[in-house]
């Protein structure tokens, strides 16, 4: 090669470097562009003021013909027993339907068809493995000092008992202090619990805990008065946990008849036995869905407002009120709004978890699976405490979107439905509430809900149209209203 072709091929690969150069120099500047431009963008929407409280007072205010046409449409309307009509079709065919049961899982799919039906939208199931606890054959009969047949119900994960089962003394105790005084008397005895009922919150800890804290004292098993302020000899059921590193015994709540029966004997010093037997087996986790539908936002497609109720129940009864009634009540949310012709402008997602009952089981792993989208959640609903009378609601957020909120209640003035009281989590919404998500639960009359609470009486004879659907407008109202604001809810 000549001298000179060697200089033409150098200028040419000079060219051609700096024309590189040049393009890179080029695409640097453009992303730099696009990415200060980005955070410009992002800088200006987090910084533009949000609206004067008094601002969002007059944007609620103005909501009130919407939300007096819910409340006219779901009180008095053409369809306004369509979610007690629903609840009693569902629980009539499937029943009760209990975490890893062939009736959860036939339910799950009822509600999938029923939803497509409904027309609702971007309807579609989410996996989660969940618990299989079968109860079994179960029985408690006092041997001495009368033969007579004691009304159990196994507690969800107690382990079974022997064929022959257990047959062993009794030792009566109120309360755990009580237990651990009286120790050294514990030995190979069963423990009866007959702890008074204050509150579910507090007394739960005896139905939770009270295997674990006998065994820790040499007892064989351990039953417990059922956590229920009034009982017409209804024993109920609920799950327990028994704690690391301490032997599990069987464990199952009795009346509370039968409780005070075996404290009246026990202070007169008689001798009390009992032979238990208990058929509970745990199996491996099984294949289940959360039940998913939408209603798409116009303007915000990617936030929402999410409204709730488990399907899953416990596996006495029929599941009536807790949690059929919630979930129905959830779905005529989107019935509601969808025959209103409203279209709100962020999405109103409902969700009907599965697995509740064994400790939001469902509701953990649907909260992994969408953690990440955490800022687009504006509200999350919850409803798990009956649909007696709508008081109002139950809620936990900032002080700032505390205030809004009460304005909000101020719409449901026409039935009555105002009250804005603290608490608003859930076993469900918890998850998000805990990573600081505004959270709401239906705020109802709850004398009488433990009456039922786990029982062979959670039927449909508990549920009353006309409360249904005052909880349905309650919910259809503030979840509406909350979905199509301005502003998202303070965080």
């Amino acid at each position: 090669m000549t001298i000179k072709e060697i200089v033409s091929k150098q200028n040419q690969w000079n060219r051609m470097k700096s024309q590189f150069v040049l393009s890179r120099i080029l695409i640097y500047f453009a992303l730099m562009f696009a990415i200060c431009s980005y955070k410009i963008t992002s800088l200006n929407a987090e910084s533009a003021p949000r609206k004067t409280f008094e601002e969002i007072k007059e944007e609620i205010a103005g909501y009130s013909e919407i939300a007096q046409q819910i409340i006219n449409y779901t009180v008095y309307g053409i369809q306004q027993n369509r979610s007690y009509d629903r609840l009693a079709l569902f629980v009539d065919t499937i029943g009760n339907r209990f975490s890893g049961s062939k009736n959860l899982e036939k339910a799950i799919q009822y509600m999938l068809k029923a939803l497509s039906e409904d027309k609702q939208e971007n309807v579609h199931l989410e996996p989660a493995k969940i618990p299989h606890w079968v109860r079994g054959e179960e029985s408690a009969m006092m041997l001495e000092p009368k033969n007579y047949k004691i009304a159990i119900l196994g507690l969800g994960s107690s382990i079974g008992t022997s064929p022959e089962g257990i047959t062993a003394e009794v030792l009566v105790v109120n309360s755990f202090e009580e237990l651990r005084s009286r120790a050294n008397e514990a030995e190979g005895k069963i423990v009866v619990y007959n702890q008074p009922f204050i509150s579910y919150g507090e007394t739960v800890s005896y139905r939770f805990d009270g295997a674990s804290e006998a065994a820790k004292v040499g007892a064989k098993a351990s039953l417990i008065r059922s956590i229920t302020p009034f009982s017409l000899y209804s024993p109920h059921t609920g799950w327990q946990g028994y704690q690391d590193n301490v032997t599990q015994i069987p464990t199952a709540c009795i009346t509370i008849e039968d409780a005070e029966m075996l404290r009246r004997m026990s202070d007169r010093g008689s001798k009390v036995v009992i032979n238990l037997k208990m058929g509970a087996k745990t199996y491996p986790d099984v294949d289940s869905f959360n039940t998913v539908a939408e209603i798409i936002g116009s303007k915000h497609p990617e936030q929402v407002v999410l409204v709730s109720g488990h399907l899953d129940s416990w596996d006495v009864g029929s599941g009536a009120m807790d949690d059929g009634a919630g979930a129905f009540v959830s779905w005529e949310v989107l019935s509601i709004i969808r025959d209103l012709r409203l279209r709100p402008k962020r999405t109103i997602r409902l969700v009907l978890w599965t697995a509740e009952e064994p400790g939001g089981v469902g509701a953990s792993q649907y909260y992994e699976s969408h953690k990440a989208d955490l800022p687009n959640f504006n509200l999350v609903m919850e409803s798990d405490s009956g649909t007696f009378t709508p008081f109002g609601l139950r809620f936990t957020g900032t002080n700032q979107s505390r205030a809004i909120m009460k304005e909000i209640m101020k719409l449901l003035q026409p039935i009555n439905a105002t009250a804005l009281y603290e608490n608003g989590g859930g076993t469900d919404i918890d998850y998000w509430i805990n990573a600081g998500v505004p959270g709401a639960a239906l705020l109802v009359d709850t004398s009488k809900y433990f009456w039922f609470h786990h029982t062979d009486a959670d039927t449909m004879t508990v549920q009353d149209p006309v409360q249904m659907k005052l909880c349905a407008a309650v919910w259809t109202v503030v979840s509406y209203v909350v979905a199509d604001m301005d502003e998202i809810l303070p965080r």
